[in-house]
């Protein structure tokens, strides 16, 4: 039973490792005046710049839902994150709220 489909795929699977071998540089040959010594890399470890965790005082909770529950819980927080984040620059009071177009670069 001939599959085309199954053909295509052992068709391709062989033409792999005839293309990657094209796209492949040459070893790079340079003259013993052009050879420059390799610098050392600098070692540098990654705990270097390492802080520990340090646990971040929070305050009184009863007094945080307090808070919360004063301004309006939780359908203030969804409602603020419903609005769409307006900058102080990118409306333009005199066109009506409408922000300006920027300029086509050349």
């Amino acid at each position: 039973m001939f599959n085309p489909l199954l053909a295509a795929g052992l068709v391709l699977c062989a033409a792999v490792p005839g293309i990657a071998g094209a796209q492949s540089a040459g070893p790079k040959t340079t003259s013993s005046s052009e050879a420059q010594p390799a610098e050392a890399d600098a070692y540098q470890s990654a705990f270097d710049d390492y802080r520990p965790y340090t646990e971040q005082a929070t305050g009184d909770w009863k007094t945080i839902n307090a808070t919360a529950a004063k301004i309006g819980g939780w359908r203030v927080y969804a409602k603020e994150a419903r609005q769409p984040l307006v900058t102080e620059g990118s409306v333009a009071p005199s066109k009506g709220g409408i922000a300006p177009a920027a300029p086509a670069k050349p």
